[in-house]
Parts: C-alpha cells; sequence; structure tokens
C-alpha cells in the first residue's frame, strides 16, 4: 500500500514546554490508524501539527517533518490541505457554527470545490442517506441538535470538503454508547469505501477493535506500535490502557 502520512522524527513546542520528542509513524493509504495514550500524552498536539494550524492554537514544530503523499506540509497554509490535498479534520469538541443550520454548517465545507452543483448535490445525499438524522433536521438550527447528532454533523461537514484522508479527534467524547457504535460503524463503511482514517481516541479499547494498526503515545514518545491484534494482547498495553 501507498503511504500517504508520514510523520519524521516530529519534535513539537508549546512555549518553552517540549510537547513531542521526536516522533515517527506513518499512515497507508486505505488504512484505519489510531493513536491512543493517556491524557496529555501528545495526541492532539500531533494532530494540530498536522493541521498546520496556526499559533496561538497550534503547537510549534521545532524538529522534523511532515509528508502528505511525500509533499512537506511544514510551512503550507491550513487551508491547502483542505483544497489541494483532500485532508480534513473532525476537531474535539466538534466547533459546528450553532447559529447556522445544519445545511448551512454542510454548505460551509464545500468552499473549495470546484467539481461543480451536481456533485456537491450528491454528497449532500451521502451525507443524509449517512445520517438520515441530519435530513430530518436540514433546515433546524446546529445549536439546538443532540450531542450525537452534532458529531454527526462534524463528520458530514468534514465529508461534504471531499476528502480523501480524514482525522478525527475523540469522535465518541460525550455520546451514549449506541450512538458511539453508531457513529464507528459508520466510519467502517466509509473505510470500505476508500476513504483513509487517522482516529485519536480515548476509549482505546474501541479503538484498537476498530483500527488496522495503532501506536501508544506516552508523554510525548512511541512506547509502542503494531497491528491492532498485537497491541490488544500486549500485557504492557491492556495494564496500562485496556483496563486490564
Amino acid at each position: 500500500m501507498k503511504t500517504l502520512l508520514e510523520v519524521k522524527n516530529l519534535k513539537v513546542r508549546y512555549g518553552n514546554i517540549e510537547a513531542l520528542h521526536g516522533i515517527s509513524f506513518d499512515v497507508k493509504e486505505g488504512e484505519i490508524v489510531t493513536l491512543i495514550g493517556a491524557n496529555g500524552a501528545g495526541k492532539s498536539t500531533t494532530l494540530l501539527s498536522i493541521c498546520r494550524l496556526p499559533p496561538p492554537e497550534a503547537p510549534r514544530v521545532t524538529e522534523g517533518d511532515i509528508l502528505f503523499k511525500g509533499v512537506s506540509l511544514l510551512g503550507m497554509q491550513p487551508h491547502k490541505l483542505v483544497s489541494d490535498l483532500n485532508m480534513a479534520l473532525v476537531p474535539e469538541g466538534r466547533h459546528i457554527f450553532g447559529n447556522l443550520t445544519v445545511e448551512e454548517n454542510l454548505k460551509l465545507a464545500t468552499y473549495a470545490r470546484t467539481d461543480g452543483h451536481e456533485a456537491i448535490a450528491r454528497e449532500y445525499e451521502r451525507v443524509f442517506t449517512l445520517f438520515p438524522r441530519l435530513a430530518e433536521r436540514r433546515k433546524q438550527r446546529s445549536e439546538s441538535l443532540s450531542g450525537g447528532e452534532q458529531q454527526m454533523l462534524a463528520l458530514g461537514r468534514a465529508l461534504m470538503s471531499k476528502c480523501e484522508f480524514i482525522m478525527l479527534d475523540e469522535p465518541s467524547m460525550g455520546l451514549a454508547p449506541l450512538l458511539m457504535y453508531d457513529m464507528f460503524r459508520t466510519l467502517k463503511q466509509l473505510n470500505e469505501e476508500g476513504l483513509t482514517i487517522l482516529l485519536i481516541e480515548q476509549n482505546a479499547n474501541l479503538a484498537l477493535r476498530f483500527a488496522h494498526r495503532g501506536y501508544v503515545l506516552d508523554t510525548g514518545e512511541i512506547v509502542a506500535s503494531g497491528p491492532s491484534e498485537q497491541l490488544l494482547a500486549d500485557p504492557e498495553v491492556k495494564k496500562a490502557y485496556l483496563g486490564g
């Protein structure tokens, strides 16, 4: 499989504090890869570094490189990742526009698309087929949606950008178990249709059962990696992250 994302010896700082101490990992085309670890391990910092969000929201890369399809992302403007590289982020906390309707939130994500009204209309139907609740609430202000519906909207908004590579930061946070499993079933379906996924998830057991491969982050360093089945069976990983 072709490597899409390659993080090489990445060191990152917030001010004088080094948050990542030279991590390296990759994501291949068609894979689901998860980063697991305790709070403060550096998982969200990794995603923010990849997304190239400007300070003060994002940390500062001091060493290493981030390559996507062989092209360095360092110095690239964040919107170019969406428009030129077909990457998308579903951020922790969803960050939808509560004063806009469901349909307006989805429409905002099409700003960089150049493939015409018919293709965008098909994407709307795809999102509404994946998430029938959003179809029912398409004219409703998104601040009135439930937490689960807002998470559906955040994912649908990313899909509307025509992304081929999606990053998700804690997609199950605050969701009831039934909605959480529904969300992951939808993500699995999207992966089977060709979407490559990089996932951060506090529920490490769920994340590893969902992903093909995983990396374990501990205080800014990768301390274990491998196929998900291997990590699920690793006694040290089980003891530290899987409740056993």
